[in-house]
């Protein structure tokens, strides 16, 4: 490819993760923790973009507060960005997306954006769906890709397949999104085959994304717009205007675009893909001893089977307990249900209220 067919990757790392406290905090975030290997998965989203002739240099879009942490990350894997975007403060993943589109050198340039927390194990597979959709992508056409499912999730969306798309390799017409289901529609979806894990990454043309939002979310555009006008410049930093950029709504993209564009197509793919958002999904993808029992740092296990047990400092020992999520980390303590760490955040919150 030429400079100009490049890939730019876009890497959204603004996200909270609340759901993995107490190790992940407002401070350092789940995507800049070693939780699934020796580097952190915002290391892992960075090195997934690195083949040469097929992408550019990254966009990163994250919150400002964790400007230092970012640049400290990509420096130990050797890493650098086109641009490094410092959101003034959180507005979703749609105005983020805008910020990155309206920062590429070439308005037709093809964006490959991706969450920063999400654990890609078969890459190869996640680089043939990007180059099987990169011609829809440059038809003007936003590229969504669902990962095929193997269960009825509930803590995904979902995305309904239509018609395949006349001259493409694998890809169909997205028909429908579907927010996070109750088990029993999750099953009814499952069994039908058309719906895929929704997994939030995109492949578009900056341009195709602009005028998407021109149509469907002109104040969200203006508001973006107006923020990187009014930016400050600091070798790869870029910060958009505070003012003009928290009066963009706060919406994610499957909102404010991909639900009400008319040209949205899905790439199914089955990459070995965890967004990582939750003990319970850390467990499923993590390596586990003869018990089952997924460990981190200084546990002791005896007769005990089917738990996860992860600590950073103190030593975890436990006895003829089955099936729980222990998470040591510092002078914070947690200990659940296998099955229940999506109601972390009900911690979180209770916590927020008693501060």
């Amino acid at each position: 490819m030429s400079n100009d067919n490049l890939i730019t990757p876009v890497i959204l790392s603004g996200g909270s993760g609340t759901r993995l406290w107490p190790l992940s905090t407002d401070k350092r975030p789940k995507q800049f923790l070693n939780l699934t290997g020796p580097l952190s998965m915002f290391q892992m989203t960075l090195e997934r973009c690195q083949e040469p002739h097929v992408f550019g240099s990254p966009i990163i879009v994250g919150s400002a507060k964790h400007a230092a942490l970012v640049e400290e990350q990509m420096d130990e894997i050797g890493a650098a960005s086109a641009v490094h975007i410092l959101e003034p403060c959180a507005r979703n993943t749609a105005p983020a997306i805008a910020l990155a589109a309206l920062a590429c050198n070439n308005p037709q340039s093809p964006m490959l954006v991706m969450p920063s927390d999400h654990v890609i194990k078969n890459v190869a597979a996640f680089h043939d769906a990007v180059r099987e959709s990169l011609p829809l992508a440059k038809a003007r056409w936003l590229v969504t890709f669902g990962i095929e499912p193997d269960g009825p999730e509930t803590g995904y969306g979902y995305i309904r397949q239509g018609e395949p798309i006349f001259g493409s390799t694998n890809s169909f017409a997205a028909q429908k999104f579907v927010e996070k289901p109750n088990r029993e529609n999750a099953e009814k979806m499952l069994a039908s085959g058309d719906y895929f894990w929704n997994a939030g990454i995109f492949l578009f043309r900056a341009d195709t994304y602009l005028q998407a939002l021109k149509d469907h979310a002109p104040e969200m555009l203006e508001a973006a717009q107006n923020a990187m006008r009014q930016a400050h410049k600091d070798g790869s930093q870029t910060s958009p205007d505070e003012g003009s950029f928290s009066r963009a709504p706060s919406d994610s993209i499957d909102y404010a675009v991909m639900e009400k564009a008319e040209k949205v197509a899905v790439t199914p793919v089955n990459p070995g893909w965890s967004d990582v958002g939750s003990w319970d999904s850390l467990f499923e993808i993590s390596a586990s001893d003869d018990q089952s029992n997924v460990t981190t740092g200084d546990v002791l296990a005896i007769d005990a089977k089917d738990n996860l047990i992860h600590t950073d400092g103190i030593e975890v020992v436990t006895l003829g307990v089955n099936d729980l999520i222990i998470v040591a980390s510092g002078d914070k303590v947690m200990i659940m249900p296998r099955g229940q760490s999506q109601d972390v955040r009900k911690i979180v919150s209770e916590r927020q209220k008693n501060d």
